[in-house]
């Protein structure tokens, strides 16, 4: 356990995972949002008829299986801790998982998605890393004022199952019963044979547990602590998918590519929301589902307020439209949000400030 918590450690638990995201993609999931938190949770929020969006509703095994995943892995290492803080801070983490996965679906994928874009070649995800960044920055500010929702305690170990086992019955639900919807177009009904997709999401929530993967966090302890260890196994997973993408021919710098648009302002300002509500939350959308799976009751719920953001998302048209070629029938689409997910913007930037001016201790607001 100590060697994979070395650098060559983190760099190797990089490359197992991006070999897994290979796995998925080739199996049959979309090619560049094989492990996409956001897209997946989205497409969930769907089956369940949270939104009617009829080309993104199918239930994902692999979401579930990053919560198991990192609950089974997490107990067997002694790391399974129930935490809970109490007052107000989980409705307001519940808000910040709205505004985070708002922001992913302007930008059309999480940061996760993002890196698999770039190992593809894809400009508009290159731009959405200086949103990231930037949200990132903008968050470490408030983390050097002292930023906090309160202090974590630790509860039941009991109440740490309720999340996964709640999601292990939907997922059993999903397969015996007609209650949820699955797409018949689009990319809600492209997807890896159901085992492939739950043991690759399960691959995925151990990996990412032992690597302490963060999107977020690799930014923010570098300009918080001048620290690279956390963008190792990052590094490691974009570079097994760029080397595979340029071994199958599938890598070119394009201004954009499949279920995405280059609209520069909305790719940045999508992404910086992402980056603000990662760092005020302690964590990028991945990291938030592996949280909630060993214990994080914060965690259960930003991963709620996802679900719920996701489904608002579409019901008040606020996620943005894929930017597509003209063809014979169909005339060209510019793609990225409308007005509504313009205004959805700049109200969740609005929000995550007011948290972070709520958790800065300055004023002495108890929480």
């Amino acid at each position: 356990m100590d060697f994979l918590n070395s650098r060559k450690g983190l760099f190797i638990l990089g490359i197992a995972t991006g070999l897994v995201t290979i796995m998925l993609a080739a199996s049959g999931n979309p090619k560049n949002m094989a492990i996409c938190v956001a897209c997946f949770i989205r497409d969930m929020s769907g089956a369940m008829r949270w939104h009617n969006a009829a080309v993104v509703q199918y239930f994902r095994p692999e979401i579930v299986g990053i919560v198991v995943g990192s609950f089974l892995i997490s107990i067997f290492t002694g790391e399974y801790k129930v935490k809970f803080t109490s007052g107000s801070a989980f409705v307001l983490r519940f808000i910040g998982g709205i505004t985070m996965v708002l922001g992913a679906l302007v930008f059309l994928g999480c940061s996760t998605r993002m890196v698999l874009r770039m190992a593809a070649g894809d400009i508009s995800a290159y731009i959405g890393l200086i949103g990231l960044a930037l949200g990132v920055g903008t968050g470490a500010l408030f983390l050097k004022k002292d930023y906090s929702l309160g202090e974590k305690k630790e509860i039941t170990k009991a109440a740490g199952v309720i999340f996964p086992g709640v999601l292990v019955i939907l997922l059993i639900l999903s397969v015996t019963t007609t209650f949820f919807v699955t797409s018949t177009k689009g990319p809600g009904s492209i997807h890896a044979p159901f085992m492939i997709s739950l043991i690759g999401g399960s691959l995925v929530g151990i990996l990412a547990q032992r690597s302490r993967m963060c999107f977020t966090g690799s930014f923010r302890n570098l300009f918080f602590m001048k620290n690279f260890d956390m963008i190792i196994p990052i590094f490691g997973m974009f570079l097994v998918v760029f080397i595979y993408n340029i071994a199958k021919g599938q890598f070119s710098f394009v201004p954009y590519g499949p279920i995405a648009h280059p609209q520069t302002i909305w790719n940045i300002l999508g992404m910086y929301v992402v980056g603000l509500a990662g760092t005020l939350l302690g964590g990028c959308p991945l990291r938030q589902v592996v949280l909630a799976g060993q214990g994080s009751i914060d965690s259960v719920g930003t991963v709620l307020g996802m679900f719920v953001g996701a489904a608002m998302a579409h019901n008040f048209k606020i996620a943005a439209a894929a930017a597509a070629k003209a063809t014979e029938k169909p005339p060209a689409v510019a793609g990225g949000p409308g007005i509504n997910g313009q205004i959805a913007i700049f109200v969740c930037i609005i929000i995550l400030l007011i948290i972070g001016f709520i958790g800065t201790r300055k004023g002495k607001i108890n929480v």
